[in-house]
């Protein structure tokens, strides 16, 4: 679908904006909206700022992860078309109108709205690329994590102001044409969900059945593992595999030395060490001593945080064991680490990780735990065959699931594309006529999407 542009531009004055439709307008953020701190109001439903939802109830998401303090008093009251801001993520999107009641974050910036504008339009104006990008260049601090915008830079920020009636008719054009993006890529979301199952079924059917539909079953006594070939062995991790925990030491960071393999080094099947921080030599030979020296075979096991990950030691490069790790080493050599690897991430050893993992908030999981986990062990012959078995048949998922993910992005790329076109004046949707079925909303009952 393509639109065409507004007869006649001008220059806006602003760097970051450029050209714009000549009858539109500018106005300083200030003379729209005042911040306000309205504090007291602990029993109202608590709301998060999300880059991807805009305001939204924090009950309504199972990712955050952010613990609320225990006294309310101190969070701010956000009303429907409070421009609210995640201070320290402003530069990445997390700016919204709200269309909810509720408190805020004492950390953020709560505007109270003193005009007669379009709420959704503005929504969509503050969340556009250009508007996040001027956010970034309003932004300080020393760590890009820590950097707040700038308040007083803010509020003389330009807003791009079309006629009401205009700005409306752009909301709505942008209601209807994200909600056809947004089903497209909810449909390439499911897809992955279901993806993630089979990947999980066609694991969990290897490592426990294996590839034999012919053999002889036994009952394994263990609840997740079901029935199991009647030759395999099942016992303790601890009888087949050495389990050491990371040395407890808080390494020094240097720019060259090295690499530490911590919990975010253990995500992929593989540990990939491309980002990890380094160490010295003198703490290098320090976090490896006591056959804490990774090998290649070995598996790195996360216990916090990203607990289960298990990544496969390919490489014979040297690097240690950060913090919120352990090894696991097979005691005989002819086993096969890459069978343990998709053992430990099956559903099998999962279930038996969520039973075992203490802690209310950020869980983990012990050492002596992990070696407790039971396991089934089919000959190292039989394993190398499962292994390479699984390589193939789960390369096939992932390159479907590497398509959708592929696929999502480029919706999501069109999606702030088609926001900032409209919202900047690139394209006149003034002609633009929704569907028979899609009817603009009541001026008065404006509601603002995520």
């Amino acid at each position: 679908m393509s639109f065409p542009k507004y007869p006649k531009y001008k220059e806006s004055g602003v760097e970051w904006l450029g050209e714009v439709p000549e009858h539109w307008r500018l106005r300083p953020l200030w003379t729209m909206f005042r911040r306000e701190k309205r504090t007291g109001f602990p029993e109202e439903p608590l709301l998060s700022v999300y880059r991807d939802y805009g305001v939204i109830p924090k009950s309504s998401r199972d990712d955050n992860f952010n613990k609320a303090s225990e006294d309310l008093a101190a969070y701010q009251l956000v009303l429907p078309g409070d421009l609210t801001i995640n201070k320290m993520k402003a530069w990445q999107g997390s700016v919204a109108i709200s269309g909810h009641r509720g408190i805020a974050s004492p950390a953020y910036h709560v505007y109270q709205s003193h005009h007669h504008e379009s709420r959704r339009y503005l929504h969509y104006l503050f969340r556009s690329a250009e508007y996040i990008s001027s956010y970034l260049s309003r932004s300080k601090g020393i760590r890009v994590n820590q950097w707040d915008l700038e308040p007083q830079q803010h509020s003389r920020m330009a807003v791009l102001m079309p006629p009401r009636e205009e700005q409306c008719g752009i909301a709505h054009f942008l209601d209807g044409e994200t909600a056809k993006i947004d089903a497209l890529i909810a449909e390439q979301q499911r897809l992955i969900g279901l993806l993630k199952e089979k990947r999980q079924a066609v694991i969990l059917q290897a490592v426990t059945k294996g590839s034999d539909p012919c053999v002889t079953m036994k009952d394994s006594g263990v609840e997740c593992l079901g029935e199991v070939p009647e030759h395999w062995q099942i016992a303790a991790l601890k009888n087949y595999v050495h389990v050491i925990d990371c040395k407890h030491v808080t390494a020094d960071l240097t720019d060259q030395g090295y690499p530490l393999a911590s919990i975010r080094e253990v995500q992929e099947f593989e540990v990939n060490l491309a980002t990890a921080k380094n160490t010295s030599e003198h703490y290098y030979r320090i976090l490896t001593e006591g056959g804490r020296k990774p090998k290649v075979g070995d598996i790195i096991y996360s216990r916090n945080a990203t607990v289960g990950e298990a990544a496969l030691v390919a490489s014979h490069e040297d690097f240690a064991m950060g913090q919120d790790v352990c090894l696991l080493r097979w005691k005989r050599q002819e086993m096969s680490s890459a069978y343990l690897g998709y053992q430990l991430r099956s559903p099998a050893v999962l279930s038996q990780l969520e039973q075992l993992m203490v802690g209310a908030t950020f869980r983990r999981i012990n050492v002596d735990a992990i070696r407790q986990y039971i396991v089934v062990v089919p000959p190292p012959i039989e394993q190398h065959a499962i292994a390479n078995h699984l390589a193939v048949l789960l390369s096939e998922i992932d390159a479907m699931r590497n398509d959708a993910d592929g696929l999502i992005a480029l919706l999501q790329e069109r999606r702030s594309a088609l926001i900032s076109a409209a919202v900047t004046g690139k394209i006149d949707v003034r002609n633009w006529r929704p569907p028979n079925d899609q009817q603009p909303p009541e001026p008065a009952r404006e509601v603002v999407h995520g």
